[in-house]
């Protein structure tokens, strides 16, 4: 008996012994990747000091924290090691100036490291931007994201942005802090060519593209470890600021908040799936965004379903304190940025690190840095990295500047370019005629001259002579170089020897980039027509009686009148792809049609502004004295080699039900002799409103291409949705009544119809 009662004993003992082990095994619920992520968040999260939290809550610079020794090998900072214990919630650009297989290495390394690091294994986000591209050392250059709206076409804009997020993924990062989803309305504003254009539609079409193409399809479930999460910016109105100016304040009424400036972000949270947002710099009617509830947590979380994580744009929950002054102090900043719905803070470094004090002193922040802690979590397990945190540097080599990517950088140019003016039918050019062509001007490359001369043939030759720079090209103050007589002299005189002259002009990048916050940064302007002597430049070259055709590259609407004037025609380019000079040479030369459309309205003067082409019908009623009525150029305009006519529209029926759909088809012709596209579009208008309406909307648009005689059925549906507004309790309501339907190849040239909802 004595023998069994120790054997029992022993047997407990040695039960006891192993059963903590088993217990925490079976509790390691955050590591089975077989099971629901939000369990695996919760089980983790659970786990965490608070200290720990707070590390998923911060982001840093990566060159602060890591950067490449002089033998190659990883060096971690003296600065950055003590924030590996508690874990990190992210690094920004780390080794951005490395080539893609450095930079994956070094990142897989730099990853280990953070791993090892912190008790529970939590890997790290590593960020970049994507404006034209990966905005990193060796990936595809590619056109900015204006460049793809100007295109119409959302197939390639996904593709492009897949690209994006193959080629980041594979460098070793996981996010960028892109796509755009603000509407851009203001040329003076320096960073208008990072968004999509104007127009709700148009924006929320092509943002929704890029989301889901750098996503890699990501619909909710099962994400694409190939690709990389989408932050979408800058929630939301940022590009309205006052006088055009960064960091201004913004001034929307709420029906334009409602009805044009929110819908982008709303899709690319809805049918985008996107993973991440980014606050606007300003605020709404005086709410600081970043500082926001109703707007991050009401609206994006609670009724638009957004389960990933808001992170600040550069250090602006600290600036709630020092620039908004709407928080008397650090402390209370970081409880508005917090309460309000932000979970990680870019950059700085005495912000969100005081949470853990704090929290002792005031324990109601707790649920808040939970769920700030439990979003990064999240968007890690979706990801994969707690699974799968590093890449395959051989397939690092064999994907980045694939000639896949390298073939949709050239259809991107080829897609976007816009053919404002042709008289007489000067374009395209005739590689079969003998004459000398003079390439000319500020925006001249380096390379442009080899480029057409590759493309032209050996019976046209080309001289060319870039002048001056427009600027002196300093990216924290840029200034305009002074005038040049000589090198104004030297063009005129190359474009007096030669047949036809091709002018380069418009603006660099430095005429149009982000004021950052420090003062001696800017990039804003108070004027849109374009800088220095170019206007004297081509009338000059004018007077000489010769053809002269306008290369226009810029990154800002420019009302260019006087280049427009006494140009013979005029293309424009924005900012394009590496191989942009390759393709303009292209097209001007007849080997293939431009099909790019204007995503802006061109206004003749900035005294103009506002100025797009939805507004409210009223504001078209008056003109300015001594100014020609209208835009210089129309939303939606571009035009071809070739021509088109459109049938009359026809309606499946004249009546929308409110539960129903009607369809609404064009006969679209090519009536030219060259195969060419066409973006036929869909605007809608509301004759009558319980509030002034506006004076059309874009609905609907496809491009297509077409034969020389063929014609193709082009069909919309029209939903009640299309229709929605909010009223006069400004609620989203829909109208019965007239609408009209209008489909053509501009905002203001088409074919009409119309029908009643009932």
């Amino acid at each position: 008996m004595r023998f069994l009662f120790n054997y029992i004993t022993r047997l407990l003992l040695i039960v006891l012994m192993v059963a903590p082990t088993l217990i925490t095994a079976q509790k390691l619920i955050y590591k089975d990747a077989s099971l629901p992520i939000e369990d695996r968040v919760n089980d983790l999260l659970n786990r965490m000091t608070v200290e720990e939290k707070v590390g998923q809550m911060l982001m840093f610079g990566a060159q602060r924290v890591a950067r490449k020794g002089k033998d190659g090998s990883l060096v971690i900072t003296d600065w950055g090691k003590p924030y590996f214990t508690n874990g990190l919630g992210g690094l920004k650009f780390p080794f951005q100036k490395e080539t893609p297989e450095e930079s994956a290495r070094l990142n897989n390394e730099l990853q280990k490291k953070i791993i090892a690091s912190n008790r529970f294994g939590i890997p790290a986000l590593f960020v970049g931007e994507a404006y034209n591209g990966v905005d990193a050392k060796g990936c595809t250059s590619f056109g900015r994201p204006l460049n793809l709206a100007a295109s119409w076409n959302v197939n390639l804009t996904h593709d492009v942005w897949s690209a994006i997020g193959r080629e980041s993924r594979l460098r070793g990062w996981h996010m960028v802090h892109s796509p755009v989803g603000d509407i851009a309305r203001d040329p003076r504003f320096g960073r208008m060519s990072e968004g999509y254009g104007e127009d709700t539609f148009l924006t929320t079409e092509m943002l929704v593209a890029a989301v889901t193409g750098v996503q890699g399809d990501y619909n909710g479930t099962g994400f694409n470890t190939s690709h990389i999460g989408a932050v979408v910016k800058h929630f939301a109105g940022y590009s309205q600021v006052v006088g055009g100016r960064n960091f201004a304040a913004v001034e929307v009424s709420p029906r334009v908040l409602l009805d044009e400036l929110l819908p982008p972000f709303k899709t690319a949270v809805q049918r985008g799936h996107a993973l991440a947002i980014m606050p606007s710099h300003g605020d709404i009617n005086g709410v600081a965004s970043h500082g926001n509830p109703w707007l991050l947590t009401d609206l994006l979380r609670k009724q638009w379903g957004f389960n990933g994580y808001v992170v600040s744009d550069a250090y602006d929950v600290g600036r709630l304190n020092f620039l908004m002054k709407v928080a008397e102090n650090i402390e209370e900043a970081v409880k508005l940025g917090l309460k309000a719905g932000v979970d990680l803070d870019l950059y700085s470094e005495d912000v969100y690190e005081l949470l853990p004090e704090m929290v002792k002193k005031d324990p109601s922040l707790l649920p808040y840095i939970d769920r700030a802690a439990g979003d990064m979590l999240r968007t890690k397990f979706i990801m994969g990295l707690f699974d799968n945190p590093y890449i395959d540097v051989e397939e690092t080599k064999k994907g980045v500047r694939s000639k896949e990517n390298l073939s949709l950088a050239k259809e991107m140019d080829e897609e976007s370019m816009i053919l404002l003016k042709n008289e007489n039918q000067i374009l395209p050019l005739n590689k079969k005629e003998s004459r000398k062509i003079a390439l000319i001007g500020p925006l001249l490359g380096e390379d442009t001259k080899e480029a057409f001369e590759s493309v032209a043939g050996d019976k046209v030759s080309f001289v060319a002579e870039k002048g001056y720079e427009l600027t002196n090209r300093n990216s924290k103050h840029p200034e305009l170089t002074p005038r040049n007589d000589a090198a104004l002299d030297k063009m005129v005189e190359l474009a007096k020897d030669a047949d036809v002259s091709i002018l380069f002009v418009g603006g660099d990048r430095f005429t149009a980039q982000e004021a950052t916050f420090f003062k001696w940064v800017i990039g804003d302007r108070a004027t849109i027509e374009p800088v220095g002597v170019q206007d004297e430049l081509i009338q000059r070259v004018k007077a000489l009686g010769k053809p002269v055709i306008v290369v226009l590259k810029h990154r800002r609407t420019l009302s260019f009148n006087v280049i427009n004037d006494n140009a013979d025609a005029v293309l424009d380019c924005w900012e394009m792809t590496e191989f942009g000079d390759e393709l303009v040479a292209k097209v001007l030369f007849g080997e293939f049609s431009p099909s790019g459309k204007l995503p802006v309205t061109v206004p003749r003067t900035i005294g103009q502004i506002p100025y797009h082409y939805s507004m409210k019908e009223i504001s078209f009623f008056k003109d300015y004295l001594f100014l020609e009525s209208g835009p210089l150029y129309p939303f939606g305009y571009g035009l071809s080699y070739s021509k088109f006519s459109y049938s009359q529209p026809k309606l499946t029926s004249d009546i929308l039900e409110r539960d129903g759909t009607i369809q609404v088809t064009v006969d679209v012709m090519n009536t030219g002799k060259v195969t060419a596209k066409e973006v036929v579009q869909m605007y809608i208008k509301d004759m009558f409103g319980s509030v002034l309406r506006p004076d059309k909307e874009l609905k609907g648009f496809e491009k297509i291409e077409l034969k020389p005689g063929e014609t193709k059925t082009v069909q919309f549906t029209i939903t009640p949705d299309m229709l929605v507004f909010t009223g006069v309790e400004m609620k989203p309501i829909i109208e019965a009544g007239d609408y009209e339907v209008m489909l053509g190849t501009s905002s203001q040239e088409y074919q009409k119809t119309s029908f009643r909802l009932k």
